[in-house]
């Protein structure tokens, strides 16, 4: 097998391309169809045809994440500004802990008092404790005197990522969340899915597909390119994700069943991730063997916790068979992922017909279907 470097998941990208905006649409937004390999095979489609492509009995798996307005905006007692992303909130024995990433001129030292503007006085107070989750760490943990998701929902903004240049906006409160959203904790959406409305969805259901949601609060990590020459340098970010009990029996069965019939010459149920995010929930989980929670054990019934499942070309997928994923960053670990997961030369391939035919590119760009490759590169 090739090795990989980071250059190998480099492409150019006119930056007209990057979407600044979301399709008038939800479902209106480009699909290529890419799950033929070989050139001249991809099919370009219109998403809400989506429906016509899954088949009676087959699952379909969403990230059921919700946004939160995570991004805050203060000052230092000194009056240097200050920019705080909270990425996530933390099951502390003390209240209104959280670990975030914070911008300003000269990073506080331990102690430092950060003023939160909340539109009104007193200003929110968040205390530096440190780094998190050790010292040397990115991100630091800091202690609100509020509650941070009340904070977040009052008077936080939309977390835009850093390739979009507008300030957020009541259009991105709507359409930088999915419709399935439900459990808050992501600071980035999972952009596959935003291009599902209700009618797709209801489509989906006529078809007789089956569908599935679990749960991974994506960090900011998702948009940082990697920056190592050799792909195993890399340290991959954390994000927590959780997976019910009945999701994991449905899941585990279908998976035997498959096997069953592929002995007999059946036709097989096929598992459809809704995005990468997804992927990392099922083969994280597969990862751990496909346990299976007791419903109300102490876990609360859930399979998950903090994944930094990394996916690169010759990794080996026990459970997604297609995806639908939006365009990646170059030399992120997203275009390694889809590249293990589809072939890296077809995933190429794809990118600069993308391009060439001018796709809209990243969170409110257009999107693609890559079917798994069986280890082609």
């Amino acid at each position: 097998m090739k090795t990989f470097t980071t250059a190998d998941f480099d492409y150019h990208l006119p930056l007209e391309l990057i979407a600044q905006h979301p399709a008038a649409e939800r479902s209106g937004a480009r699909l290529l169809d890419a799950r033929q390999t070989g050139a001249g095979n991809a099919v370009h489609r219109i998403f809400k045809d989506l429906p016509n492509l899954v088949q009676p009995g087959d699952l379909v798996v969403f990230n059921d994440t919700q946004v939160v307005n995570a991004r805050l905006y203060g000052q230092k007692p000194s009056g240097g500004a200050v920019e705080l992303l909270i990425e996530r909130v933390l099951p502390s024995q003390q209240a209104n802990e959280v670990a975030a990433h914070l911008k300003a001129n000269k990073k506080p030292a331990v102690g430092t008092v950060v003023l939160l503007d909340r539109g009104k006085l007193p200003p929110a107070v968040a205390t530096v404790l440190g780094r998190w989750p050790a010292a040397g760490s990115a991100m630091f943990h800091l202690r609100l005197d509020c509650d941070p998701y009340t904070l977040m929902a009052d008077h936080g903004h939309v977390p835009l990522p850093p390739y979009i240049t507008h300030a957020d906006d009541a259009t991105d409160a709507a359409r930088y969340q999915t419709v399935l959203a439900k459990n808050p904790g992501a600071v980035a959406a999972p952009t596959a899915a935003l291009h599902f409305d209700e009618a797709v969805l209801a489509a989906l259901d006529a078809r007789g597909a089956e569908r599935l949601c679990v749960t991974l609060h994506v960090g900011a990590g998702t948009f940082q390119p990697v920056k190592t020459e050799q792909i195993d340098e890399h340290v991959m970010h954390s994000e927590r994700y959780a997976i019910s009990s009945a999701v994991c029996r449905k899941i585990s069965d279908t998976l035997a069943k498959n096997r069953e019939n592929r002995a007999a010459a059946l036709p097989t149920a096929a598992i459809w991730a809704v995005g990468t995010t997804s992927v990392r929930s099922l083969e994280s989980w597969a990862q751990l063997g496909m346990p299976i929670p007791a419903p109300g054990d102490a876990a609360g019934g859930v399979a998950g916790g903090d994944t930094n499942i990394f996916i690169t070309p010759g990794f080996e997928f026990q459970v997604v068979d297609h995806l639908v994923t939006n365009f990646h960053l170059p030399k992120s670990t997203l275009m390694m992922l889809i590249s293990a997961f589809a072939g890296h030369r077809h995933v190429m391939d794809t990118y600069a017909l993308a391009v060439a035919e001018r796709y809209r590119f990243f969170s409110y760009g257009d999107s693609m279907l890559l079917s798994r490759s069986n280890g082609a590169n």
